[in-house]
């Protein structure tokens, strides 16, 4: 309390006196009796002014004491000047929104946030499946690699070696055989491959399981066409290795090891497919019989008359390259004529294997139209298992058991 306003009643005797709970009193000494205290006109006013004051400053003081005692941190953090006692104000309570429950949101703010939930969920789903499609296509390419560094290790290809070599021809961009000489059609052929290989269990896969549930023939017609349409791709995937290398699709390093052991100018001989499908297509018709056994027997023919060419060919190619190996020292002249004769002569081995390719893509048509729907199903399956089988045994030829070599 400050001295103007101790000084309202200058003629009255006051002390002050703390109270036992801390709180300052002002105290009024009684005057003594009979003496006479001078009253101005607003005494009265200053009286009632002062009341308040101390009732002001009391409130102050509680106020102060109350939030030392439940806030000590903030009093802490902000002590009061000495002799002053800083007025607190209430904090007012805030409206938290994220804190509030879920029954107290409202219907489109709980349907935004289900939304999200569910896209989050979707997203990650996406993110899996995505990882696991880099999985596969990274072990499959590693597949790939592996059997094409198998396929080049057994010595299919020619090594570099001769004029060629020695001219450099083989660092110009030039296959001309070895570990590394697999040219750019052919390891593009292989990869295509692969991928219509993969096509083709699907398709297999479909079609055994249509064939199970007993179909009508007008929706297992459907099938049989796509197996039909996907073998017809091969042939155009087949044209582009002829074109580019004629000899990587002869070789038949793109086909597992008990495959090559049938394998007839890039591909199956239709005869022998034909021959195996007979146990599988039964009962047949007359009618059907006759068509069947007409068939086995007009590719028969075709396969002899092309075998006979090749062997024909490749005689021919043997005289040409062997003519004047012996001479010494040999002429180039020559040696560069004999060459352009080669050349030209395996050009026309490039028209036996696209014969080869026609054969086998005629039989299958015309096997579809001799045969009804369910027996064509049953037939292309039992080619599909054929070759299936094959690659199986060469997996298991591989992975065989082997005795510890002596040393």
């Amino acid at each position: 309390m400050d001295a103007e306003t101790l000084n309202i009643f200058p003629s009255q005797p006051m002390h002050v006196e703390p109270s036992p709970k801390g709180e300052i009193s002002l105290v009024l000494s009684p005057a003594p009796v009979g003496s006479k205290q001078p009253r101005s006109p607003d005494h009265h006013h200053h009286q009632q002014a002062a009341m308040e004051e101390l009732a002001g400053s009391r409130r102050q003081q509680q106020e102060h004491l109350h939030l030392q005692h439940h806030q000590p941190f903030a009093a802490a953090a902000e002590p009061a000047a000495p002799g002053m006692i800083k007025d607190v104000k209430p904090l007012a309570k805030k409206d938290h929104r994220r804190g509030t429950s879920t029954a107290e949101r409202d219907p489109k703010t709980l349907r935004r946030l289900a939304q999200n939930r569910e896209a989050a969920r979707k997203s990650r789903l996406r993110k899996k499946a995505y990882i696991q499609q880099l999985e596969s296509s990274r072990i499959r390419l590693a597949q790939l690699e592996q059997e094409l560094h198998t396929a080049r290790a057994q010595g299919v290809f020619f090594p570099n070696s001769g004029i060629l070599a020695d001219q450099g021809v083989a660092g110009k961009g030039v296959p001309i055989g070895g570990i590394d000489g697999l040219s750019s059609e052919a390891a593009m052929f292989d990869v295509e491959y692969g991928r219509w290989q993969e096509e083709h269990y699907r398709l297999m896969y479909e079609l055994r399981a249509a064939l199970q549930q007993h179909l009508p023939e007008g929706e297992l017609q459907m099938y049989v066409e796509s197996c039909l349409a996907h073998h017809d791709e091969m042939v155009g995937i087949k044209e582009g290795a002829i074109k580019g290398d004629v000899f990587h699709l002869i070789s038949g390093v793109w086909r597992s090891p008990a495959e090559r052991c049938f394998l007839w100018l890039g591909g199956f001989r239709p005869s022998e497919v034909i021959k195996m499908l007979l146990s599988h297509v039964e009962p047949l018709t007359e009618q059907q019989i006759v068509g069947v056994y007409g068939l086995q027997q007009s590719a028969l023919e075709t396969e002899e008359a092309l075998s006979q060419g090749l062997e024909a060919l490749y005689q021919s190619l043997s005289d040409t390259v062997v003519s004047d190996a012996l001479s010494c020292p040999s002429n180039v002249s020559n040696y560069m004529g004999q060459m352009a004769v080669a050349m030209n002569k395996l050009s026309t081995l490039e028209g036996f294997v696209r014969q080869a390719e026609n054969l086998r893509q005629q039989t299958l048509h015309r096997l579809h139209q001799v045969l009804t729907t369910r027996q064509m199903a049953r037939s292309l399956l039992a080619v599909s298992d054929y070759f299936h089988r094959l690659r199986t045994l060469s997996s298991l030829w591989v992975t065989r058991p082997r005795a510890p070599q002596e040393q």
